[in-house]
């Protein structure tokens, strides 16, 4: 849909990861008029930056955004500190990255940062598997782990806005490699952490369908793939995916007792290999009335929830502007 000549009643929801950028225009309702997707361009420091502004005009049809969007909201993979720059360690040079100001300069609408992690779980609660629900988390799985956390209707944001960084979870007294990097939690389920555990595996096991790939290409949906077509090897990578962020997990359960845990982000669509084994590990090891009592559960809006997440957070922030304490319906 063409938004340009329309009068501004969507706002641009920006997704940006580690290796995948979306954008959407989405209404008060969350409905989504447009919607485009492309591999993260990590060629420079300001190369996603103006990755965003291409998404930015090809979603509105104008070369003034503001013709046809009131806002932008983007989350980011990483921390949003309070004088508004960006640390994203996955994207080169993005230390300190005023990226809501930069944005602004070159679009003239207002625009919002937030950590990926905190959007999520705004996203599921507000048009996904946590609808209704006051305390909820939002465990995402890809090429990092992190944790959206809503404790009685508010973001839990920590100290230094570094709440939910799951990845750095540890969850055996083993010294891990990768651990100091990217931490414990992450060096093990992650999906790089899914495709490195293969491999390293068809080295002393080589009877396996992954043996019929290149090795040092394999991917953890080559891995998830083989699994379903029965591989040992690659159902047991899985099965020790379960058990581990079934520890990781019940943690969160114990500690901070919520109503529900989404499993969301890119290793979601294998949550059939290892969910069962999650939720036993949960009932194991968390604290018993938590764990027989929250809803553990996969994300329903999938890649999207993100997008909702900004989406919720920027026609909050028009309403407060407007001196509206309603929030979107």
């Amino acid at each position: 849909m063409d938004l340009e000549g329309k009068k501004p009643q969507c706002i641009l929801a920006v997704d940006l990861g580690g290796t995948k950028c979306s954008a959407a225009a989405i209404d008060r309702k969350g409905r989504i008029f447009a919607h485009q997707r492309a591999q993260v361009d990590r060629s420079s420091r300001l190369a996603p930056l103006k990755q965003i502004l291409q998404l930015a005009q090809e979603i509105t049809g104008s070369r003034r955004a503001g013709d046809a969007i009131a806002s932008v909201a983007v989350a980011v993979p990483g921390l949003v500190r309070k004088n508004g720059t960006v640390w994203a360690p996955n994207l080169p040079g993005w230390k300190q990255m005023p990226l809501a100001r930069l944005l602004q300069r070159d679009l003239g609408i207002p625009v919002l940062v937030e950590s990926d992690r905190n959007a999520a779980v705004l996203g599921e609660w507000w048009r996904g598997a946590a609808r209704g629900k006051s305390d909820v988390i939002v465990l995402t799985i890809g090429t990092g782990i992190g944790a959206g956390i809503l404790s009685g209707g508010n973001i839990v944001r920590g100290a230094h806005e570094l709440s939910g960084c799951v990845g750095w979870m540890a969850v055996s007294d083993k010294e891990v490699a990768q651990a100091r990097s990217v931490g414990e939690l992450e060096a093990l389920v992650a999906g790089p952490a899914i495709a490195r555990a293969a491999q390293q595996d068809l080295r002393t096991r080589p009877k396996s369908r992954l043996s019929k790939l290149e090795v040092a290409q394999i991917t953890a949906h080559d891995v998830a793939d083989a699994a379903r077509q029965g591989d040992p090897l690659a159902r047991r990578i899985f099965e020790d995916c379960g058990r581990i962020l079934g520890l990781a997990v019940a943690n969160l359960v114990s500690l901070f007792d919520p109503e529900v845990v989404v499993i969301g982000g890119g290793l979601a669509f294998a949550s059939d290999l290892y969910l069962d084994t999650l939720r036993k590990a949960v009932l194991r090891r968390a604290q018993p009335l938590a764990a027989r009592k929250v809803r553990i559960s996969v994300s329903r809006l999938g890649e999207k929830s993100n997008l909702f997440g900004c989406a919720y957070l920027a026609w909050q922030a028009i309403a407060h502007s407007r001196h509206s304490v309603s929030s979107p319906s």
